[in-house]
Order: structure tokens, then sequence, then C-alpha cells
């Protein structure tokens, strides 16, 4: 069951979770009821003669996301049927009510159709006046409630702390954030700040950081029994990226509020695991810091050291989240977790190999990525994996210190990129997420902003190999 105070103070968009329902015969008998319509297919939605006298009067015509709400029911366009979510159109544009799915869906589809609903009723209200979602969904029959309730839960979490502008969302925001999640589910939680990175060895953290008003960071979350198979997220907390003394260009920085998306989506992934009570030791490990620009920021040509004991040349000081994430992943490895995830929004070169929708991910794991890549299906969350190419090593060799960290040539950044994270693995298994975090486009019910990738995905997995405890 949902513990609804996991919700952190700074997650207000999604209180009321109640706008999804469990599947009653009289409440879905009394609900108005809401027809599937293919684009050009109005004539087969098997809906009241009412209803498709509205559709010709109002040219209806199915197309993918369109509404319309008559006193027969509501009609929703869900044009060539490939997207899953469309239904959060609906919750998106429909009046208070209650209302319930008249066409039938398979299991899968059912599921995917409660999901979009409530990810459709998202709203970030945090600068503006509160504009909250009144419809009510009875879910179809065999929809787990309280599973989707905590995906939206998660989702939530995940679009407001990446919506938030980094005046705001400083590195001691996502501690804040932390500790609230931490305090909801009863995990130990423990933050290094500032120059004390340096006396317990995180000097890339440190580096990163220092230049910033508000102090870098380390946060370490640990949750569940000791014995358990041990499970480690780390995400990557960068929560403003000027690029430091290399610095962007304003089309570059504009959207750099969204570079913590690491840290969000390890957080939300952790609500979800701790909500579900999966049998494992949690540990959740975000290197928080702002990539600021002042006269100690770290600077190109720089060679800082590790904590693996590895000593890194700075390529570019724009190409940050790898420095703090290989402190985070060298902590990780040091207790041999069972499996350890990396989320970060790390680099360009993944959109433009994949694009914003489909995320990229990296592991030595056939059998994992097998799984992943049926889950992503099943759940309607777009990863695809990559190589990790080790041929490209090279790319990563620098001529005074042990490595660079990055390739000083436009090849194949994101895989170069995991691949400098995977100096700091080990023999640990591993997978890395490299993510956008972001819609530039509207979407039926998913406006442009930010957005949750992954995450559902790798939860359908964990979920099947861990169970509930």
């Amino acid at each position: 069951m949902l513990n609804v105070q996991s919700i952190s103070s700074i997650n207000r968009s999604l209180m009321n979770l109640s706008i999804l329902k469990p599947h009653n015969e009289n409440d879905a008998g009394n609900a108005k009821p809401v027809f599937l319509v293919k684009d050009g297919g109005v004539n087969n939605a098997n809906a009241p003669d009412a209803l498709l006298s509205l559709a010709a009067a109002n040219d209806f015509t199915g197309a993918e996301g369109a509404v319309l709400a008559g006193a027969e029911g509501v009609l929703l366009g869900i044009g060539d049927g490939s997207d899953a979510l469309v239904s959060a159109a609906l919750s998106e544009k429909l009046p208070a009510g209650v209302y319930t799915f008249a066409t039938p869906l398979a299991p899968r589809a059912a599921t995917l159709a409660a999901i979009g609903w409530m990810i459709g009723a998202y709203r970030f209200d945090r600068y503006r006046a509160a504009n909250p979602c009144e419809a009510v969904l009875i879910a179809p029959k065999g929809v787990d409630v309280d599973r989707v309730r905590s995906v939206a839960a998660a989702n939530a979490l995940a679009r407001d702390l990446v919506n938030t502008p980094g005046g705001d969302m400083t590195p001691a925001a996502i501690e804040e954030a932390a500790r609230a999640l931490a305090d909801a589910h009863g995990a130990a939680i423990n933050v290094i700040v500032g120059d004390d990175l340096l006396k317990e060895n995180f000097p890339m953290v440190h580096a990163v950081g220092r230049a910033a008003v508000v102090a870098p960071r380390l946060i370490d979350m640990i949750w569940g029994r000791a014995d358990a198979p041990k499970l480690t997220l780390v995400g990557k907390g960068v929560s403003f990226d000027s690029g430091g003394l290399n610095i962007k260009g304003a089309a570059g920085m504009v959207l750099m509020k969204k570079d913590m998306g690491g840290a969000a989506h390890a957080l939300a992934l952790a609500q979800m695991i701790m909500d579900a009570k999966l049998d494992v030791r949690l540990r959740v490990i975000a290197p928080a810091v702002e990539n600021a620009i002042a006269g100690n920021a770290f600077r190109p040509g720089d060679v800082l050291p590790s904590r693996k004991g590895l000593t890194v040349e700075i390529g570019n000081t724009d190409a940050e989240g790898r420095l703090i994430l290989g402190d985070g992943l060298a902590l990780g490895a040091e207790e041999k977790p069972d499996l350890m995830i990396s989320l970060a929004t790390l680099t360009g070169a993944a959109r433009v190999a994949l694009g914003p929708d489909v995320v990229p991910f990296y592991t030595d794991d056939d059998a994992l990525a097998a799984d992943l890549g049926e889950a992503s299906v099943e759940t309607a969350d777009p990863i695809w994996r990559m190589p990790l190419w080790r041929n490209y090593d090279s790319m990563l060799s620098s001529s005074i210190a042990d490595i660079n960290h990055i390739s000083g040539n436009a090849f194949a950044g994101s895989v170069v990129a995991a691949l400098f994270l995977n100096r700091f693995v080990g023999d640990t298994p591993y997978l890395h997420f490299d993510l956008y975090a972001w819609r530039p486009k509207y979407a039926p019910g998913r406006p442009v902003g930010a957005e949750t990738q992954a995450i559902r995905a790798i939860f359908s997995v964990l979920a099947d190999r861990y169970g509930a405890r």
C-alpha cells in the first residue's frame, strides 16, 4: 500500500491519489463511459447514437489525444493506437466527474491506461495558481491500483524536482527531498557537505561544486534489511550546469535546471522500491552540486584525484556529471552490491543517437539487458541497449594522468562517457542509463517540461527479480 507521506513537501502536484479508484461494479455502472476511437473509426466505436451524432457535429475523427465529452459519455481519440499512454489526455482535459472505460481492455492495456490517466493529472503548480485534476477514474478490472498510484507518485516527484528552477532546486534542496523520502520510509541517511568531502575522500564531487554559493554534498541513503540482496542507485545531481569555465552558450544553458534529473530519477525509483517493499537492501547515492563559475572553479587541464585512486585530467569543465558520478560509483562499488545502477542526464550525444524519447542503457549482462528490453515494451517505457565498446577505451587516454574524462573528438560521446564511468565500478554488476529527463514537444496529457524515463521498466525488472519481502 502506498504511503502518501512518501510524496515529499517539494512534490506538491499529485497529492490526491484518489483520482484513481479500484474497480467496483456499482461505481463503474454509475460512471460516465469512455469509448476509445481510432482515427477515422468513429462509426466503429460502439458508442451511443447521441454521442456519435455529437462527434459528427464537431468533426471528431479520433485523432490522437482528442477528447469529446457529451451527456452520454466521452470519446477519446487514440490515433493509430501506438501511444499506450494516450489516456493521459483524459485527465488533462475532462471536467470534474467520475469516468470508466467502456471499451474492453486487455490486462496490459488496462494498466497502462490507468497509468496514463495518472500521468495526465500531473500539474506543476509551484509558481502559479493550482488547477488540480478533479476527474476520477474507476480503474478497469484487474488493475493493481496501489501499484499504479505508486508509479504516479514517483512520476510526480521526479517531474517536480526537475521542473523546479535551479535557484530553488539547489544541492541543499536535493538533500531536503532525499531526507523527506528517507523519513517517510524509515531509511537511514547521511550527508557529507562542503570541505568534509575532501576529508571523506570525495575529491571530484568537491572540485565540481566548490565554486557555487551552496556547498556540494554527497547524499547516502540506506533502506531494507541488512542481509537482503544489495541494490545501489547512483544519481547525478547537478542542480544547475553553467558549463563551468567552459561556459555554455545561452541555448545550451536554458534547460540546465534539469541536470539533476539523474538524482530525481534515483529518488523516484527508490520511492517505488520502498512503496512495494521489495526484498533488497537499497542504497541511494546522489552527489549534489552546482557547476558554477568563480575564482576557485576547477579548470580545463587540471588533474583531479578521485576516490577510486585514479587521476583524472579535465578535458572540459562542461563534462562534470561523469566526475561526480565517478566518486559516487566508487563508493557504491566498495561494498560489492549485487547490482548497481547509475541514472544521469549525461550526454548530448545520447540525444543525437536516439532522440529525446528513447533512453540508451549500458551493461555487460546480456540476460539483464534482455529482461529490460522486454520490460520496456511491457511498460511502454522506451529504452535501448548500447554497446560498452572497449575499443573506444583508448579515447580516454591522457599524457599526464591515468585517464582523461572526455575523448577530445565528436565520436561516440555517450559510449565513451559510459566507458569512463565503468572505470569506477570494478567487477560490480552494473547498469547505466543516459537520460534526457525532458519532453521538448507536447504529447497528449504530457506537456513540454520534465519527463520521467526508464524507471518504470527498471522497476518492473527489479520487482520480478526481488519481489516483496
